[in-house]
């Protein structure tokens, strides 16, 4: 079996790429800036952007299975119009395409998000989420679209914004709150779903909301680093337009998939 992994150098994607290899997939990998250093991996340069590139190559590769990682913060044309891409491209070779999405395209409340509500964004990047489901529900109906919230792991830029602040060199939010997941257990999730026929949204994230103020005071205690330094701040002090709460239901996913999904606290506790 045949995987192109569309954003293999980016943290979840690379996670992916090395879980099929091990599997026994063969795996083809996308950079664009980045780079491609997972054994067994076929790397390719794509720009997504490029409707014709993004066809060209899945037309050479002939993947039984697409995942859809690509996005960059700010950037419109990457995560909308690059998954809208993807899509098509998947849809017209046959492929089973798994979409990864975010939570980030919900407007923040206190109760959980279930797997089928619709998109409520409320700024750019969110949009910019919601707008790429739009086009691949349209385009590939039977793809899955996996809203997932902050990746942790090893190497994760969310971990290493923990330490810049435990260190005073950055700031954490006591008043956002998300549902961290372990890139393994994620990636696992992902090529898991590879094998299935489920259709649509489906919520795949840890099981414990914490702000991100509690996330660093977590990874301070794992690392065995003294927290007293850490900087915290608040969304509205700051002025950032960003959903506060979004906790995500994961009750659908824990029930279809054989991945555990492990809450941060288990992660993180020495």
């Amino acid at each position: 079996m045949r995987l192109l992994v569309v954003g293999g150098s980016g943290f979840l994607g690379a996670q992916v790429c090395r879980q099929a290899v091990g599997a026994g997939w063969a795996v083809v990998g996308t950079y664009h800036s980045g780079a491609i250093a997972t054994p067994g991996v076929a790397a390719r340069r794509l720009d997504v952007t490029d409707g014709a590139a993004v066809r060209a190559l899945v037309a050479e590769v002939r993947p039984d299975a697409v995942v859809g990682t690509p996005y960059r913060y700010g950037d419109w044309a990457v995560t909308a119009d690059g998954a809208a891409h993807v899509a098509c491209a998947a849809a017209e070779a046959g492929a089973r395409l798994v979409h990864i999405s975010s939570d980030a395209l919900h407007a923040g409340r206190p109760e959980p998000y279930a797997d089928d509500e619709p998109p409520s964004p409320v700024f750019p990047y969110g949009a910019a989420k919601a707008a790429a489901e739009t086009a691949v529900r349209v385009l590939d109906p039977g793809a899955a679209l996996v809203r997932t919230s902050l990746i942790v792991g090893e190497g994760s830029k969310q971990i290493q914004l923990c330490h810049d602040a435990l260190a005073g060199r950055a700031s954490l939010f006591t008043d956002e709150l998300r549902c961290p997941i372990d890139v393994t257990d994620l990636a696992a999730a992902v090529l898991e779903l590879l094998g299935t026929d489920y259709a649509g949204p489906l919520n795949v994230a840890g099981p414990d909301a914490v702000s991100r103020a509690e996330l660093g005071l977590l990874v301070a205690a794992h690392s065995g680093i003294d927290p007293a330094g850490m900087k915290t701040t608040t969304g509205v002090a700051t002025g950032v337009l960003r959903p506060a709460e979004v906790r995500l239901d994961s009750t659908r996913a824990a029930g279809l998939l054989r991945t555990r999904l492990r809450g941060v606290r288990e992660l993180l506790t020495r």
